[in-house]
């Protein structure tokens, strides 16, 4: 996993702050293990536990999945990282570090296709009712800064700013997101894909549609019951391959999404075929715990 000094990743330093954390993960370097031998081991409630392995999970450091046992389903979770690298800022990185930066707006997607349970809002009011996709084509969807449905695809139009001296190193992709259950249930994996140019970038699956708590931008007016906030993904195209938060999901490259063209083509999919058909969730400034919406960046170095 590579990381850095930002508030994006405090996720991550948030979860290794703690003795009890640092043991469950060195548990689970040895093998798989469920909530209940995890919280035997370590002398805990099997609350307490969750509690603990949810911060794991939100950091990107383990994974779990609801598995069949001979007393019911069970918990098993794992350990997804091997190592973490972190890229302290310095001023000669910062100043090589130049990049063209765009924001789309979660409302202005192009182009759709979605499945109930579904819906939009603005950080004011529902557009339209709830599961009815028609008012995906709502005029005011353009103030949307909340939508999720249970499977298809949302898709964005952008423009790139490169210049003819400058080359592309890195395109970095950010957004909050989630799966999308009725009402809300954090164990509610979904497989979600990305695509950039009609390229397929690879699968994240999300672990669940959060809520418990409400999210740390979402407005007032919001229900307690349905979707409060989603997990910030950066994704990373590089020449290297494409990674999701410095996990390798593919070895697409930047050579591979025509990165050169002077509009870009970014597509978020659940698809019927996947293994885990949860839904999605997008969450734009206004909404959730992150107050942003999708933001592009695009790496480049300039030559004279």
């Amino acid at each position: 996993m590579n990381i850095d000094i930002s508030a994006a990743h405090l996720p991550v330093y948030e979860a290794l702050a703690s003795d009890v954390r640092l043991r469950i993960i060195q548990l689970l370097a040895q093998q798989e293990m469920n909530i209940k031998d995890l919280a035997q081991a370590l002398e805990l409630s099997s609350p307490i536990m969750t509690m603990h392995v949810k911060k794991l999970e939100k950091a990107g450091l383990i994974s779990s999945e609801m598995v069949p046992g001979s007393g019911g389903t069970k918990k098993m979770c794992k350990l997804i990282t091997d190592s973490i690298e972190i890229a302290f800022p310095s001023r000669n990185r910062q100043a090589n570090r130049m990049y063209h930066e765009s924001v789309v707006s979660i409302g202005h997607y192009t182009d759709f296709e979605a499945e109930p349970t579904c819906g939009l809002a603005t950080t004011t009011k529902v557009i339209g009712m709830f599961d009815e996709p028609r008012f995906f084509l709502d005029p005011e969807r353009i103030n949307a800064k909340i939508l999720w449905f249970s499977s298809g695809f949302i898709e964005y139009k952008t423009a790139n700013f490169l210049l003819k001296n400058e080359t592309p190193t890195e395109l970095e992709i950010s957004l909050e997101i989630s799966s999308e259950a009725p009402f809300t249930n954090e164990n509610w994996p979904s497989d979600i894909s990305f695509y950039l140019n009609d390229t397929k970038l690879g699968i994240w699956t999300s672990p669940g549609d959060f809520g418990g708590k409400r999210g740390k931008y979402t407005p007032d007016w919001w229900w307690d019951e349905i979707n409060q906030y989603g997990l910030l993904k950066v994704i990373k195209i590089t020449n290297g391959g494409t990674f999701i938060d410095g996990h390798k999901i593919s070895d697409v490259t930047l050579g591979e999404v025509d990165v050169l063209s002077k509009q870009w083509k970014f597509r978020i999919a659940v698809e019927p075929d996947a293994e885990n058909v949860g839904g999605l969730t997008l969450f734009g400034a206004g909404f959730g715990n992150y107050n942003q919406d999708i933001v592009f960046k695009l790496y480049y170095e300039r030559s004279e």
